[in-house]
């Protein structure tokens, strides 16, 4: 069986906003062709942890190597080869036609006039394809659904091409079929595609259904590894209050107690 290479590694990581930490004690390691989650409950740190892996906001202490280089050594230039970002927050771009927001995804590689080699568009066609965006690459961002505004963004990282993609909380104000729609679109893009990516979320129980690996981020443990191996370790089980959700382990799903 081929080894997969080391894509992020994270050791002893501590996150937070000037002197104040949010969450410590973070390690974990990821290779090629790995989807992984980062859970936990509101105001944990997800976030927080997703912009530090993404070089938007310094770490507190520890160590984070992507690709077995310290994040800080990387230039601004040579870091968006290696990681593509996709936030929550509204983009600035909306007015770009869905083609025009793809194609910045070469903006790393292009020459100074900005100009596309048959590489770039390669990436570009692949990505249209890929996320099955053809009918309308040639509307405005704007007017786009939150679902395929969704799809739009993962295009853009893919046809950015980096080993590492991270995502915060791709899924937001989508129902629950398209939910599941940009999580399996995201795991065919890490498998196939020899990527991996990171993604923080509210949902759980697809993730335990379709990530290969998941971040508990409860500000104690932060136990990682994949769902099964987290299931038998009982680290879903004291996310939430018992009395008002349990996590059930033979359907590895969280029920409401009725009774409460």
């Amino acid at each position: 069986m081929e080894e997969q290479k080391i894509t992020i590694e994270v050791k002893k990581l501590s996150i937070g906003y000037r002197n104040t930490e949010v969450a410590g004690n973070i390690n974990f390691k990821l290779h090629s062709k790995e989807l992984c989650a980062i859970i936990g409950v509101n105001g944990v740190g997800k976030s927080t942890l997703l912009r530090t892996l993404g070089k938007l906001q310094p770490k507190l202490s520890g160590h984070i190597f992507i690709e077995q280089q310290l994040l800080e050594d990387y230039s601004t230039l040579d870091f968006a080869k290696q990681t593509s970002v996709v936030l929550t927050e509204l983009i600035a771009s909306k007015n770009l036609t869905v083609s025009e927001l793809i194609t910045l995804g070469r903006q790393p590689y292009t020459n100074w006039l900005g100009s596309l080699t048959s590489k770039d568009k390669k990436h570009i066609t692949e990505s249209i394809s890929n996320f099955e965006l053809e009918s309308f690459k040639e509307k405005k961002c704007h007017e786009l659904s939150d679902g395929q505004l969704q799809r739009v963004l993962i295009a853009r990282a893919m046809a950015q091409d980096t080993p590492l993609i991270l995502l915060d909380e791709p899924t937001t104000h989508l129902d629950l079929y398209h939910k599941v729609q940009i999580l399996k679109l995201l795991q065919k893009l890490a498998h196939q595609y020899h990527k991996t990516i990171v993604f923080t979320t509210h949902e759980i129980d697809l993730a335990i259904q379709l990530c290969d690996k998941i971040l508990v981020l409860d500000g104690k443990e932060n136990h990682f590894g994949s769902p099964c191996e987290l299931i038998e370790q009982g680290c879903f089980t004291n996310l939430f209050p018992p009395e008002m959700i349990h996590f059930d382990e033979k359907t590895g799903s969280f029920k409401v107690n009725k009774s409460f």
